[in-house]
């Protein structure tokens, strides 16, 4: 999915927060939860999320989707990551 595409159907979505963010190599950011819900697109690099001690890795042009309250452990790969992500307060 391109940028455009993704960033039009977060706003249809009610996502009203979109930021581009870049992580560097090997970023690990210990178990937190956000106060919104977030839905990102990988644009380069590797981002692996970690939800109740089970890990998925998303790569350059897959979307993940994250409930707010949710507790997760967020890490980049070798060599960190890009991403598009919105942001939808409840």
């Amino acid at each position: 999915m391109d940028r455009e595409t993704f960033e039009a159907e977060l706003r249809a979505a009610g996502y009203g927060d979109i930021v581009a963010r870049d992580m560097e190599a090997g970023k690990f950011n210990a178990e937190h939860s956000h106060e919104f819900d977030a839905r990102g697109l990988i644009t380069a690099g590797q981002f692996t999320l970690t939800c109740g001690g089970a890990a998925r890795t998303y790569r350059s042009g897959e979307v993940f989707d994250m409930a707010a309250g949710t507790p997760h452990i967020e890490q980049c790969g070798p060599a960190g990551a890009s991403y598009v992500v919105g942001r939808r307060y409840k």
